[in-house]
């Protein structure tokens, strides 16, 4: 068995990855204070690997059985024996910010639905899967981030009832119906539908339709109708950054500023996602980072 490689480097490792597969959340991560963005840099690159087993070049090749496997290497890092190089990154991440296995796990439950399911009836069919392989970050990041217990004790935040771990799962949430409305096209290609069927027949557009790409009035309607469920999960989740200690609200608040302002290109391109993906500009993201800032210093 070889030698795996030192903290440093596996950190490096995930750092890049990061950078290069997800860079409007890599410029937020760049916000925190270096040891926490590593452990979500380390986070982030389980996550992918996760992802890749059912959506990545060797997809076809997985089976539940693969699934097994991962869930077994995932209850080894758990137990302190990472296995490849970027699992001592993560080790780590759990020694310095213990954490609980189980959303890791539901997050393996997200890639078995999509292992035998391209299709949901219903929202909430949907919302498991989104819950599956996006709330639990969430969960899984919340340890890092930290909570500001001071400010959830004073009077006026408390008679509002927030819950912080809710708002943070509702946070996973509507990043990934963000994603589900950006990437229509591009699962049509893979023969996915994300967006509920229910919901297609409510506005009189077909799966036909989908695969063809028709960007007309019915389309649109229905994606109006989708971005504004996206963005009550995104006013719902902002109640609990508040919440979070002082140096993880700047980059949080960025995050899901510059998710949110994915839906604004969406609209911007008239909601057609077939031919344009959808892409927050370099000079836009810069723009976002200073108004985060402001909100991130209000209570």
């Amino acid at each position: 068995m070889r030698k795996l490689v030192p903290e440093s480097e596996a950190y490096e490792i995930c750092r890049q990855i990061t950078a290069k597969y997800a860079k409007t959340f890599y410029l937020a991560t760049l916000l925190m204070p270096e040891q926490k963005r590593r452990a979500i840099w380390a986070i982030y690159f389980w996550c992918r690997r996760t992802d890749e087993l059912v959506d990545g070049p060797q997809a076809r090749l997985t089976t539940p059985e693969t699934l097994d496997r991962w869930e077994q290497q995932l209850e080894s890092v758990f137990a302190g024996q990472p296995i490849e190089d970027a699992d001592v990154a993560l080790v780590d991440t759990l020694q310095r910010f213990p954490m609980d296995i189980q959303p890791f796990r539901d997050m393996i439950a997200g890639q078995r639905m999509d292992l035998y399911r391209s299709r949901y009836e219903t929202f909430e069919e949907l919302k498991l899967y989104c819950y599956r392989v996006a709330g639990t970050v969430g969960l899984m990041t919340s340890p890092v981030l930290g909570f500001d217990l001071d400010w959830s004790q004073t009077p006026w935040n408390s008679q509002f009832g927030t819950n912080p771990v809710e708002e943070a799962i509702a946070l996973g949430i509507a990043k990934q119906l963000t994603n589900i409305l950006r990437d229509v096209g591009e699962d049509a290609q893979r023969g996915r539908i994300y967006l509920p069927l229910d919901e297609l027949a409510l506005f009189n557009y077909t799966e036909e339709d989908l695969f063809k790409g028709v960007v007309d009035e019915r389309w649109q309607e229905l994606m109006r109708f989708q971005i504004q469920r996206a963005r009550k999960f995104y006013t719902y989740a902002e109640k609990g950054i508040g919440a979070l200690s002082r140096d993880a609200r700047w980059p949080v608040w960025a995050a899901t500023m510059l998710y949110q302002g994915i839906l604004d290109v969406i609209e911007h391109n008239n909601y057609d996602v077939f031919t344009q993906r959808a892409y927050v500009s370099k000079g836009r993201k810069l723009l976002y980072l200073p108004v985060a800032w402001l909100r991130a210093q209000a209570l």
